[in-house]
């Protein structure tokens, strides 16, 4: 790479040394960039630096990973300022209203708040290293300039947002690496095994979890982030290593919520930090691919918080410690890192400069927030027949600070969410209701936002996600301020005593849970196919009934322990002699059978993907679940297991016909495979009984049809017409069958692929697209037509066993709560 210029005053010396003040240099024994450091030693400089300089900085432990790996967060200051960070903190909070303790907020003469986070994907490492360089020049005695930045602002350094993923990287590439590295893209130290360093321990991408927090990590930042409020928030991250520097100004499509002062200070940024490259010849780009629409990343998470947020992409995924790139240039390691360095400073000299007109734009933004200015819905209620529904979507409303309560008003109308028109209000049970009248208001509109606007379809991320249709919970959207107060209403779950059995309703995913934690206590468990009565009350299909014969002898305790864990009134019953419907001892009723799951993973499976349903087993249902290396299929012996997932993933495995014929004898004698997304694709490409309808949307109508024909410089938008980004829709459900006990008629999926699956012709058709399902999101125009008449949730018998085809992920992200009862329906109840 060229020589970096050095500018006066604001690239440093790293041998300088001020007291007991090491350079990460000095304190790591060799320079940075000539090695990748493991988190540890990262987290010690940060330790070492506040130790020598207590008045400038503050280190705290604010978590641990999944692997036990500390989380810290360092602010840096003025001495002066440091010594009243409790008190900014405070003042800034009072400022966007989530503080409210009698106390005027100042918002002159205070400092704005910077936050900086690096390396949320672990195999983008350069930037932890480039958080060393920076929190050393902001404290560094022979750094004047930065001094008089300090003056107006406080800044807070996550130095590694996801350390399991960088040490998993780090540690690789250490041990691949030879004396001196290989520049040839070709060479192993480029080639990164599954499942990558970019995601966590459970493979996901923390940087699309701000909103929904499904992972610790993310939810123990958050905690930190929403004590703070920052008025700016940059997110370093690393692309493909032959792209230029990406910076803001970010691309089309912004959501329309993004106010013109975070759109106009996005360019000062930008404007700043292409000074600095201008003057070393560093190129960049600005404006492209890189959009602010999908609500749960690190720079849009926080510009719907009120903050300037913001991402910074350097080229380098797989780089290594140096690569040689398409124009036969070497990018080293410590090149990357001078470039996140670099608009690391810039980025603080801008909003050092511009600090009190950031305050007041943040001030100006909670004020509108709180009286719900351009809100299009002034309140929100959301009503369901099960408590648990409300109060899942409740603990999110609390993960972002959200307030809610119930409305005593009864008579109203608002737009109904499930039917799309405005409607006089009819209550499911029970009732949740949020205010727009809050700080939270402008998140609050676009987790809720029923249709998605976009200025641009040209977009990064998914384009529909309004949490009724994720949560399949019934909502209204009222254009009045209803009074809003108190708080959900807590169920008293007592404790059922019965000689015979006992029955749960089987309504949410608590009763799933209720039912992994069962099985895996030994507790025999039935289920019923059809609705039936007993003493008067009506229980619908897929009801768990437990009995007392031949169970374990603690199973009474064990169901009460379950029910009250979970949140669900068991009820006694003393016979099975039903009034309506079939006795217990019916065939109706059936003994489920505790799966033995296993599931694909390596090299030929999406690591996201997979991770949704590891995590899910892991940390949600606590019930055992074995992973396979899919290479090795020919090879294991499945017979171990009943329950076989597999996940999205490019399966070549499955061309080999020994493997082909192993999976169906697995299924002929009683096996159950479910699979998920393009799994289902390759399954019906290699000899399974499923077909997908062939894609006509290149055709032309006639010879004399040129609106087909594509320009060339439009390719990007035309592809675009036959794509589909992340789309809902709502299907119609077969509710007899078992996959779909304990829903209504209907469900909402997000599509985000364009296959189309036709309807099976020997199988069970559970959950499909008819005509106008389409919800929210941006589908192609010539794909939308086609999107009709589908099969999306399928199960075919063959044999003793079954197939079950999600073609669509009920588990996206693990924040698509609506879906979470059906995978395990899937995996517990179907084929019993």
């Amino acid at each position: 790479m060229k020589k970096t210029v050095l500018l006066s005053g604001f690239i440093f010396c790293m041998l300088s040394v001020s007291a007991q003040l090491l350079s990460p240099r000095q304190f790591l024994g060799y320079p940075v960039g000539t090695h990748f450091t493991l988190g540890y030693k990262i987290d010690d400089y940060f330790s070492a630096v506040a130790t020598a300089k207590p008045n400038m900085v503050k280190v705290e432990k604010y978590g641990q990973t999944y692997e036990g790996r500390d989380l810290i967060l360092a602010y840096i200051g003025l001495p002066e300022n440091l010594q009243r960070l409790e008190e900014i903190r405070k003042n800034n909070l009072r400022i966007t209203g989530m503080l409210k303790d009698n106390i005027a907020p100042q918002t002159t003469g205070v400092p704005a708040i910077l936050w900086l986070s690096y390396n949320v994907h672990g195999n983008e490492p350069s930037s932890a290293e480039a958080a060393m360089l920076t929190l050393y020049a902001l404290v560094s005695d022979s750094n004047t300039q930065t001094k008089d930045w300090l003056k107006n602002l406080v800044v807070v350094i996550d130095p590694i947002e996801n350390p399991d993923g960088h040490d998993r990287y780090v540690n690789w590439y250490n041990s691949t690496v030879g004396v001196q590295f290989n520049a040839d893209p070709q060479a192993r130290e480029h080639r990164e095994p599954w499942p990558q360093g970019r995601t966590n321990h459970y493979n996901f991408d923390l940087n699309r979890d701000w909103a929904w927090q499904t992972q610790l990590e993310t939810q123990q930042r958050l905690k930190k982030y929403q004590e703070w409020m920052p008025q700016v928030h940059v997110d370093f991250h690393e692309q493909g290593p032959n792209s230029p520097y990406y910076f803001a100004p970010a691309a089309e499509p912004y959501h329309e919520v993004i106010t013109q002062w975070q759109r106009d200070f996005q360019v000062m940024v930008g404007k700043n930090n292409a000074k600095y490259f201008d003057a070393n010849g560093w190129l960049y780009f600005t404006r492209e691919e890189f959009d602010l629409f999908y609500p749960s990343y690190g720079d849009t998470y926080p510009l719907y918080s009120g903050a300037i947020g913001m991402t910074y992409e350097q080229g380098g995924i797989g780089a290594g410690l140096g690569i040689r790139l398409e124009d036969e240039d070497t990018l080293t390691l410590a090149d990357r890192i001078m470039h996140h360095y670099t608009t690391s400073m810039a980025t603080i000299e801008t909003v050092s400069k511009n600090a009190k007109r950031l305050v007041s734009e943040f001030k100006q933004f909670y004020d509108n927030s709180v009286n719900a200015v351009n809100a299009p819905y002034k309140t929100y209620v959301m009503t369901s027949k099960d408590i648990n529904q409300l109060q899942e979507i409740a603990a999110l409303l609390d993960k972002n600070h959200i307030r809610y309560g119930i409305t005593n008003a009864k008579n109203f109308h608002g737009y109904n969410y499930f039917t799309g028109k405005e409607e006089a209000y009819k209550e499911e049970g029970f009732q949740l209701a949020i205010s727009a009248f809050q700080p939270r208001s402008t998140l609050l509109r676009v987790l809720f936002e029923p249709k998605s606007f976009l200025e641009d379809s040209v977009t990064y991320d998914i384009t529909a996600w309004s949490l009724p249709y994720a949560y399949n919970i019934k909502t209204y959207g009222i254009k009045d301020k209803l009074p809003v107060g108190g708080s959900l209403p807590t169920t008293n779950i007592t404790r059922a005593e019965s000689n015979y059995g006992l029955l749960i309703p089987y309504t949410s995913f608590n009763a799933s849970q209720v039912l992994a934690y069962l099985l895996s206590h030994g507790v025999k468990v039935r289920f019923t196919d059809k609705a039936f009565t007993y003493n008067g009350k009506n229980y619908s299909a897929g009801t768990l009934i437990v009995l007392r014969g031949n169970n374990v002898n603690n199973w009474n305790a064990v169901v009460n322990d379950a029910c009250s864990k979970y949140n669900i009134q068991a009820i006694p019953v003393e016979s099975g002699f039903v009034e309506k419907g079939s006795d217990f001892g019916s065939g109706d009723v059936q003994y489920i059978h505790a799966p033995k799951v296993a599931m694909l993973t390596g090299g030929q499976v999406d690591a996201g993907a997979a991770g949704e349903v590891w995590h899910l087993f892991d940390q949600t249902l606590q019930y055992p679940i074995t992973l396979l290396n899919a290479d090795d299929l020919n090879r294991l012996d499945i017979s171990k297991y009943n329950t076989l997932i597999f996940p999205a993933g490019s399966y070549t495995i499955l061309s080999n016909r020994n493997v082909q014929e192993k999976l169906h004898q697995f299924v002929l004698y009683g096996g159950k495979i479910i699979a998920m997304e393009d799994a289902v694709v390759q399954l019906a490409k290699n000899g399974w009984d499923i077909s997908i309808r062939e894609n006509q949307l290149d055709s032309v109508a006639s010879d004399s049809d040129y609106t087909a024909l594509r320009v060339y410089g439009s390719r990007e938008r035309s592809d675009l017409s036959q794509t589909i980004i992340g789309a809902i829709y709502q299907l119609d459900m077969d509710t007899t069958h078992p996959l779909a006990y304990g829903y209504p008629n209907f469900y909402y999926t997000l599509k985000s692929n364009s296959s189309i699956v036709n309807f099976l012709k020997d199988g069970w058709n559970v959950g499909v697209i008819k005509k106008a399902a389409y919800t929210a999101g941006f589908v192609g125009s010539k794909l939308k037509p086609q999107l009709k008449d589908a099969m999306v949730f399928g199960v075919q018998n063959e044999g003793e066993g079954s197939m079950v085809y999600l073609t669509e992920d009920p588990l996206f992200r693990l924040f698509w709560q609506g879906g979470k009862m059906l995978f395990c329906n899937a995996v517990f109840l179907v084929g019993q």
